[in-house]
């Protein structure tokens, strides 16, 4: 039974021989190389799988040119196995040998894996909880060791993550900082003009900008600039073995490079958020001049009364466990990467999502804790 065929003599072509009334011998000839079998793939893999559960024998002799296209058509139609039976040129026994010594068996598709994939997910989120846990406590340990040995204390490395974290990040927080206010002044302003409480726009913005925006969106903003930052450091030092360098010196990298960045962290942010939240005012102070004829005056002297001294403190300080958990964080990934390029990229940008998403969970914690504080 001859297979349908094209006019040209070297296309690959597969015959039975020698069959009477029972199982035959399958013999291929021509060309079995890509350029040949190009769009007749499923066409022979179906004629093969189907003569494979009946053949007897196969002769490749016929064969004139293969390569590992049509010899991994040949071994999916036999089922990823070399039959019995099997008559080969030479030159071609090399491919065939590679293949049964390393089938290329395809990977069967996932079926209800839902469960051991969420187990697994579930495992490597307790994985980072843990490794970051056990990150805090190193750094609790660095803290008193600083603490008895004053000298020890990386002063210069403080200083200078708070210059870059802090104040080279104050036009990009200042620039968002005045938008955010403004278009939130603007958004209610309309509302309360409508209900003629257009007083109690000091109060909205002075709330929410000092309590709650003020200290998110500065920690979303260092989190995607400073805490990638960090991040890739510590991972482009491990690419280049800086820290296997420093362990075979000695030198702790959680005292040496973790602990500065979160103390700096921790002071930077809050100074940050301040300006953020002074910038934000001011955008909302001139929408409510726009919108409603306020005098910028008026605002600034109903401030003080509209924001309770409370809420400065728990903004301050919210602000100041943004920046630490923000470090730790970025920290965390920066010692994982592991020596290659893909996982630095990788890291980075699980760093970046990872703190924002802890930051805004630790807000709407504190925001639960504390919500009669302030109000």
């Amino acid at each position: 039974m001859n297979a349908p065929g094209s006019p040209d003599p070297e296309a690959p072509v597969l015959l039975e021989q020698g069959a009477a009334g029972g199982p035959g011998i399958w013999a291929a000839s021509g060309n079995w190389t890509l350029k040949a079998l190009a769009g007749r793939f499923a066409e022979l893999e179906r004629q093969i799988g189907a003569a494979a559960r009946g053949a007897s024998g196969w002769d490749l002799s016929g064969i004139v040119s293969l390569d590992g296209t049509g010899a991994l058509l040949l071994w999916r139609g036999w089922g990823h196995r070399r039959p019995g039976g099997l008559a080969l040129r030479p030159e071609h026994e090399a491919i065939f040998g590679a293949l049964a010594t390393a089938p290329l068996v395809p990977p069967k598709p996932p079926r209800g894996q839902a469960g051991p994939a969420l187990w697994h997910a579930l495992l490597g989120v307790a994985d980072h909880v843990l490794e970051a846990t056990r990150l805090l406590g190193q750094l609790c340990i660095d803290i008193l060791r600083w603490a008895s040995h004053p000298r020890e204390v990386a002063w210069r490395e403080i200083s200078a993550n708070v210059y870059r974290a802090g104040a080279q990040s104050l036009p990009i927080t200042g620039l968002v900082g005045f938008l955010v206010g403004l278009t939130l002044a603007y958004l209610t302003a309309q509302q309360l003009k409508t209900f003629g409480a257009d007083v109690f726009v000091v109060n909205i913005l002075g709330i929410a900008v000092w309590r709650e925006l003020g200290p998110m969106l500065a920690a979303i903003l260092i989190a995607g600039r400073s805490g990638s930052a960090m991040t890739a450091q510590l991972g482009v030092m491990r690419v280049t073995q800086e820290l296997d360098a420093l362990s075979v010196m000695g030198i702790s990298h959680t005292a040496r490079l973790v602990l500065p960045k979160v103390l700096a962290l921790a002071v930077a942010l809050p100074l940050v958020t301040v300006w953020t939240s002074v910038v934000m005012l001011a955008g909302g102070m001139l929408a409510a001049k726009a919108q409603l004829g306020m005098d910028p005056l008026q605002f600034v002297r109903a401030l003080p009364a509209a924001v309770p001294y409370a809420n400065l403190a728990l903004g301050f300080c919210k602000a100041a466990a943004f920046g630490g958990l923000v470090a730790l964080v970025a920290c965390h990934f920066g010692l994982r990467v592991r020596p290659d390029t893909e996982s630095l990229a990788a890291g980075t940008t699980s760093s970046v999502v990872s703190s924002i998403t802890a930051v805004i969970m630790l807000d709407a914690l504190v925001a639960v804790i504390f919500s009669d504080v302030g109000i």
